[in-house]
């Protein structure tokens, strides 16, 4: 049942704290499952027994045991991560700038940490993850600088409008000139990964890096979600409320940049997460942040974790871009938010 929380000003937040407390719950057991159900299928079906003896027996002179603890359980752990890095710095994004519509790849953020990763590879091909990690936070704030500037150039500040579409245009540019760099020094193979989008790479090495980084960035923006909640409201509501709007959206900013940074270092450009699930949590959840970035994360690393899965068998032995997979749902979903208006009825 929702609940109408109203403050000392008389605005009120729809919030379902037990249709979320439910919905957080089940999810946390939906994504148990769907990282089992991935570990265990692929081009060498592997029993769920097999699997639970491969992470609490290991036994590395097994065959399977090696594959799935070398290259099954980094992969599928790597995509839960990513999913919910993206998905909590769409929502993020989202409240943020009250754009419904707001994405880290549909603002230039994605591109532009490509741009950077195009950039360092055509100096030092054989940079480090930690230095990867370090210029893709750059170039996403790069590309956020140069969306964030061009909407706010004319008159009325920022609108959904002038943000989708200097999204559009600055990611178009980056992109461009990132594949430019990338023909010129001959780094198309190189890059066609991270343009692409793919988990199959990932190692615990870079696993031990991310995890605390998104680990750290979702729980500051757990703890700021009220605040946000109130930004959301709207800039002229929220200082109406004693909020220090350009703190707030500094800091916020700060965490969406280094959890989209984090997220395209490891697996590249995917968009479309943090426009979608955000989405979906708040329809179901309410307007109420508190509740909205949890079940994002959590969400969010299923919808990562099933469409690796995907990626993987559905024209096994060969891969399909995991880009591309959750894309077939992501470009009907903005369509359809763009002709409603942006919001799901």
């Amino acid at each position: 049942m929702a609940r109408m929380n109203t403050d000392e000003k008389g605005y009120s937040i729809k919030s379902r704290p037990a249709v979320g407390t439910i919905v957080l719950t089940a999810g946390i057991i939906i994504l148990v499952g769907s990282l089992v159900l991935a570990i265990s299928v692929g081009a060498a079906n592997i029993k769920f027994l097999t699997v639970w003896q491969a992470v609490f027996q290991y036994d590395p002179s097994k065959e399977t045991n090696k594959i799935i603890m070398s290259l099954r359980m980094p992969r599928e752990i790597g995509a839960a991560v990513v999913g919910a890095a993206l998905a909590v710095s769409g929502a993020i994004m989202q409240g943020m700038t009250r754009n419904p519509l707001a994405d880290p790849g549909l603002l230039g953020l994605n591109a532009g940490a490509s741009f950077a990763l195009a950039c360092i590879f055509a100096f030092n091909p054989h940079v480090s993850f930690m230095m990867m990690m370090c210029f893709s936070f750059l170039g996403a704030a790069l590309g956020a600088s140069m969306v964030f500037g061009l909407s706010s150039m004319r008159k009325g500040g920022l609108s959904p409008l002038r943000l989708t579409l200097a999204g559009a245009a600055v990611s178009a540019l980056l992109t461009s000139l990132g594949e430019g760099i990338a023909l010129y020094f001959k780094l198309s193979q190189d890059l066609a990964f991270w343009t692409a989008g793919g988990v199959s790479g990932t190692t615990w090495l870079q696993l031990e890096i991310v995890i605390p980084i998104v680990v750290i960035g979702i729980l500051i923006a757990i703890m700021m979600s009220k605040g946000l909640t109130i930004l959301s409201f709207g800039e002229e509501i929220a200082k109406g409320l004693g909020q220090r709007t350009f703190l707030m959206k500094l800091i916020l900013m700060l965490i969406v940049l280094i959890l989209a940074g984090v997220a395209v270092s490891l697996v590249g450009s995917i968009s479309f997460v943090g426009l979608m699930v955000p989405q979906i949590v708040r329809f179901v959840v309410g307007t109420d942040y508190r509740w909205i970035i949890p079940c994002s994360a959590v969400f969010g690393s299923i919808l990562m974790v099933l469409a690796d899965t995907v990626a993987r068998t559905i024209n096994a032995p060969y891969e399909t871009p995991i880009g591309a997979v959750v894309s077939l749902i992501g470009v009907p979903f903005f369509l359809y938010l763009a002709r409603k208006g942006g919001k799901i009825k």
